[in-house]
């Protein structure tokens, strides 16, 4: 089941695997813990165990299934690289996407040490992006086990930015999205992380898109920053045979 997605950064989601465990303090107010609690109340049958990883095998398939080209965002309610998910399981993934070079997939972990581990063992189509999340200085290192996988495009997603993030490692590094936690108790983000991190970027020329501002109504707090939206992107690679047109921002 693919879902129309409202995360700004992408176009639509991908979940062959629904449910995760908290790994750091980006987690403390998961938005994909809460869904699923509500969908298991409301009956949903993929949310029949709640947030507890749950393999669901008969949707690995379904973007085959998709002709017109799509950014899918996978796992939005999960960790493809959870240690619950068997490897030969992130291989069906993978396949999966290989044979579909028509879409873009953004998969995204805060499991680093093990997407590295298991990195040699999965094929990286250049329709692949991969990220890890970096919500403080504490969690740096997913950045330096990013740089070991060979993927086409590597990006970083710093949300919930929960604190400075003043000297990144940007090196190798091709896209950057910022954002602020919202909902129920949010943390605040302060001003000052996000021009540091937009100030790195732009030094190192690198796609910068600032998500939100967050807060407990981000539709109050909006995305503008210096007074503009930033919505840079890697180039979307689509194949010479495919006749769609599609305009992306990339700076």
């Amino acid at each position: 089941m693919a879902t129309v997605s409202n995360i700004e950064w992408t176009e639509m989601t991908w979940n062959p695997v629904t449910g995760c465990s908290k790994v750091s303090a980006g987690c403390k107010h998961c938005y994909a813990e809460t869904m699923a609690k509500r969908l298991k109340a409301m009956g949903v049958y993929r949310y029949r165990n709640g947030f507890k990883v749950t393999l669901q095998p008969d949707l690995i398939d379904a973007p085959l299934r998709w002709r017109q080209p799509r950014i899918v965002f996978v796992n939005s309610m999960s960790d493809l690289f959870h240690e619950d998910v068997p490897l030969e399981y992130i291989q069906r993934v993978f396949e999966t996407m290989d044979r579909c070079p028509q879409h873009t997939f953004q998969i995204l972990t805060k499991r680093s040490e093990r997407l590295r581990a298991v990195s040699s063992k999965l094929p990286w189509p250049a329709n692949v992006w991969m990220g890890v999340s970096v919500e403080d200085q504490r969690v740096l290192h997913r950045i330096s086990d990013l740089a070991q996988v060979p993927v086409a495009v590597r990006f970083l997603s710093c949300e919930p930015l929960i604190g400075p993030l003043d000297d990144l490692l940007l090196d190798g590094i091709h896209w950057v999205i910022v954002g602020g936690e919202s909902g129920p108790g949010a943390r605040p983000m302060k001003r000052e992380w996000v021009t540091s991190i937009h100030r790195q970027c732009r030094t190192a020329r690198i796609p910068f898109f600032f998500k939100q501002w967050g807060g407990v109504r981000k539709d109050l707090t909006g995305r503008e920053l210096y007074g503009r939206t930033y919505d840079g992107m890697p180039p979307i690679i689509i194949p010479a045979t495919d006749i769609s047109q599609r305009e992306f921002v990339t700076a």
